[in-house]
C-alpha cells in the first residue's frame, strides 16, 4: 500500500468517538446565545510583515491558486466535520519533522477566519519548537511560554494580528519538558480562559510531531479531534502505521497530504 492509501484506511477505520471530559464544555458553549466579541479588544495587536507572510507562503499572501483552493476546500470539509460533530477544538501535527504541520496549522486557521462566520484562535503548542511566530512574522514581548513560566497573564499574550476574526496565541520559548507544561495548571488554566473568553472560536493548536514526544497524547484528552499532516515523497509507510496505532484512541478529523506534486482541481485533503 501506498502512504495515501494507508492514510485513507486509516481515516475509514476511525470512529467517532468523542471524548467525556468534551461533553460539559459542549453544553456550556451551547448555552451561549450570541458572539461577544468585546474581551477580544483587551489583546494586544501585532502587524504582520506582507513580505514575510509571502516568503513563508503563508496566507493571504499566496498567489498560487491551486493552493488557495486547496486550503479553502481543507476549510469547508473541516468545518463540515466540526459541526458534524459539535467539535471546536482540533491539534495539528506529523509524524515528523518537517512535513509542513506548522504552515498547515497556520494557513487553516487563516482560511477559516476567511469564512464571515466562523472565528478562531491559532495557539502554538510546539513547546519544543515553535514556529508560529517566525513564520507569520509576528514580533512580540510575549508569548506563550511566559505565560507557562507565570511571567504574563493570559490577555497579554493573545494578540489580534490585523486579520479579521483571528487571534493568535504565539510561544517564542522552548520547553525540554514540554509535556510536563502541557498538563500543567497553567496550561488548563488558559484552556478555561479560551472556553471562557471565546466559547464560538475554532481552536487551531499547532504540536509537535506525534512520533517524536509524548506531548499530542498528553494533550489529546483536552482536543476534539487531530489532524495528521504528510508529506509526499517524505513521509515512511512505517511512520503512518505507528501514527495509526497512537492514534487509535483519538478523533481523526482527517489526513492532510502536503507537498503533493499533483497539480489539478483536486485538493489533498483526506
Amino acid at each position: 500500500m501506498s502512504v495515501i492509501e494507508n492514510a485513507l484506511a486509516m481515516v475509514k477505520n476511525r470512529g467517532q468517538r468523542v471524548p467525556s471530559d468534551k461533553a460539559a464544555r459542549r453544553a456550556r458553549a451551547s448555552q451561549t446565545v450570541a458572539v461577544d466579541t468585546a474581551p477580544l479588544q483587551q489583546f494586544q495587536t501585532v502587524t504582520l510583515d506582507a513580505v514575510t507572510l509571502e516568503c513563508n507562503r503563508v496566507l493571504p499572501q499566496v498567489a498560487d491558486h491551486a493552493a488557495l483552493r486547496a486550503y479553502k476546500i481543507l476549510r469547508t470539509r473541516l468545518l463540515q466535520r466540526l459541526t458534524a460533530n459539535r467539535w471546536r477544538s482540533v491539534a495539528v501535527t506529523g509524524t515528523e519533522m518537517g512535513q509542513g504541520k506548522t504552515l498547515t496549522a497556520i494557513n487553516l486557521a487563516v482560511a477559516l477566519s476567511q469564512d464571515p462566520n466562523t472565528q478562531v484562535c491559532l495557539v502554538d503548542l510546539d513547546l519544543q519548537h515553535p514556529q508560529v511566530a517566525a513564520q507569520m512574522g509576528i514580533r512580540c514581548e510575549r508569548g506563550l511560554g511566559h505565560y507557562l513560566l507565570g511571567e504574563a497573564e493570559a490577555s497579554q499574550v493573545i494578540y489580534n494580528c490585523g486579520i479579521p476574526r483571528l487571534v493568535v496565541i504565539p510561544n517564542t520559548r522552548m520547553f525540554e519538558h514540554s509535556s510536563e507544561m502541557l498538563a500543567g495548571a497553567r496550561t488548563l488554566e488558559l484552556l478555561r480562559l479560551i472556553d471562557a473568553e471565546m466559547p464560538r472560536h475554532i481552536v487551531i493548536f499547532d504540536m509537535p510531531p506525534l512520533l517524536m514526544s509524548d506531548d499530542v497524547l498528553t494533550f489529546a484528552p483536552h482536543v476534539d479531534g487531530v489532524l495528521l499532516v504528510v508529506a509526499e515523497g517524505q513521509t515512511q509507510r512505517a511512520s503512518v502505521e505507528r501514527s495509526k496505532e497512537l492514534l487509535a484512541e483519538m478523533n481523526l478529523v482527517g489526513v492532510v497530504l502536503n507537498r503533493s506534486s499533483e497539480r489539478d482541481n483536486t485538493a489533498a485533503y483526506y
